[in-house]
């Protein structure tokens, strides 16, 4: 592989030259083999004295029901972000307790210690870049505890979306993690701020000059009171900018000063993302998992595309159901959600299971708003189903939810689909005579008119998209039809977002 900088928002991305693997997904009935793909991917730039990747690897498996383990190499494993030029790094502490993980094509091979990392949540925390954090972690190796600072482990995010933590951080006190990552969002920094435990944890962090980092309103909200951003320089939501100290303050969307990693918000969180994932693994790594979501790099011109125009505008406040089960790709229905509920949509999520808690397709622990059962009784202007291959299978088992799509569309009412999930749409005739698109790997089943290039394809009443990264296009695109250009662009501000200004 190589790289070429490019300018990125007041920083420096890396461009790929080329890549080319397959992307391995479970298999949803006859729709989901596995289909080769050729995709570009967006990456931050890391400290000049990174070593090039030297190997390209192929990417894990989009949508299983449990987060992935996965073994990165002891080369990448060993690489860390490099220390600010003209200091002296204090001797190294003792390692870390480490998880080690064998895997059966590594026979004879020492086994490899997966980083562990520390996410804490709790009431108000901006669920996109929790969820997004997360998941992407997971999929690179990590061991990610999400550790909540309220009493209970359920917590309600800034947009509504209940989440669940692992414990509560109290069990995280004698630990020693190899990465503390605070999301942001409000109340949520100021719920972090103000838990003497965590402050505790992440003050040891950064003096052992282990890696921390925040995004959103975290690091002015909750690492400034801390003293944690000294001789730093940060970036932060534009919204809490003023607070940072001018000299070391950065409008950039990605900041890696020393052991702390800063970001502007849930716009930049797969960069934020990422670029922890390339100081925990390395290059190479990050580029695997970068491939994995989708990513495409800065000089790709796919945009959304529209035919067969129609209104989908309404006289009332637009109500929007998300139907979720288990394995569903936990960033699409949390991002979804959240950018829906910042329009001030009436969103539903109803779990197809027989509980309300389901799983996502990285162990997200996501709390429904009802069982599809009782969402039923309610008709919606919007229907969409969230990808994730273990997911889209058990939404397309569900009989009151397939009834619901059919009399969605005998209705003339909107419905759409993202990553795996228009196979569903599929199976039960719902895109006769319709463009789409949809992931890699499904896309080339479907019997319908696929759009290549395209991230998010609007066929009247009908709406599709790629999959994880282009899971913001999708919801700004639905936002776009119900409310027009300047709401969506109002949204897209919020997040940090780059959105066309017409």
């Amino acid at each position: 592989m190589r790289y070429f900088p490019l300018q990125s928002g007041g920083g420096f991305s890396f461009r790929q030259s080329s890549s080319s693997s397959s992307t391995a997904m479970a298999s949803l009935p006859s729709l989901l083999s596995p289909a080769p793909s050729s995709l570009k991917f967006l990456l931050l730039r890391r400290p000049s004295s990174l070593p090039s990747p030297a190997t390209s690897l192929s990417p894990p498996a989009l949508a299983s029901a449990a987060p992935p383990q996965r073994k990165a190499s002891a080369q990448a494993s060993a690489k860390r972000s490099s220390r600010p030029s003209g200091t002296t790094p204090p001797p190294p502490p003792p390692p870390p307790p480490t998880v080690t993980v064998s895997t059966p094509d590594a026979a004879g091979a020492p086994p490899v210690a997966t980083k562990k990392v520390l996410i804490p949540i709790g009431f108000g925390t901006e669920e996109m870049e929790a969820v997004v954090l997360i998941d992407v972690l997971r999929r690179a190796g990590a061991s990610v505890t999400v550790a909540s600072v309220e009493p209970q482990l359920q917590i309600e995010a800034s947009g509504g979306v209940k989440l669940v933590a692992d414990v509560p951080i109290s069990e995280c006190c004698d630990e020693v993690y190899d990465l503390v990552a605070l999301p942001g969002g409000m109340p949520g920094s100021v719920r972090l701020r103000d838990c003497e435990t965590l402050r505790n944890i992440m003050s040891k962090q950064a003096e052992r000059k282990r890696l921390y980092g925040a995004i959103c309103a975290a690091p002015a909200v909750t690492l400034l009171p801390w003293g944690l951003l000294k001789r730093k320089q940060t970036t932060c939501h534009p919204a809490f900018f003023d607070k940072l100290p001018t000299f070391w303050a950065v409008k950039s969307s990605i900041q890696v000063s020393g052991e702390l990693t800063t970001s502007r918000g849930p716009g930049t969180s797969f960069l934020f993302a990422l670029s922890l994932v390339e100081q925990l693994f390395g290059e190479s790594v990050a580029a695997e998992i970068g491939e994995s979501l989708l990513m495409h790099d800065a000089d790709d011109n796919s945009k959304n595309k529209e035919f067969n125009k129609a209104e989908w505008v309404v006289d009332h406040t637009p109500r929007v159901l998300i139907p979720i089960a288990n394995g569903c790709e936990d960033i699409e229905v949390v991002t979804i959600v959240d950018i829906l509920r910042r329009a001030k949509v009436d969103v539903v999520v109803a779990s197809v299971e027989r509980h309300l808690q389901i799983l996502g397709s990285q162990g997200t622990k996501i709390v429904a708003d009802k069982l599809i059962g009782e969402a039923a009784e309610t008709s919606y202007d919007l229907i969409i189903l969230p990808g994730g291959t273990a997911g889209a299978d058990r939404l397309h088992k569900s009989r009151i939810l397939k009834k619901l799509l059919k009399e969605q569309n005998l209705a003339g009412r909107v419905y759409g689909a993202i990553c795996s999930s228009p196979a569903i749409l599929h199976r039960q005739g719902l895109l006769k005579d319709k463009k789409v698109t949809a992931h890699p790997s499904v896309a080339n089943h479907l019997a319908c008119e696929g759009i290549d290039g395209a991230k998010v394809v609007i066929d009247g009443k009908v709406i599709t998209s790629r999959g994880l990264a282009s899971v913001t296009d999708f919801a700004l695109a639905i936002i776009n039809k119900l409310f027009g250009h300047g709401r969506a662009r109002s949204v897209a501000e919020g997040l940090v977002f780059e959105y066309p200004r017409s």
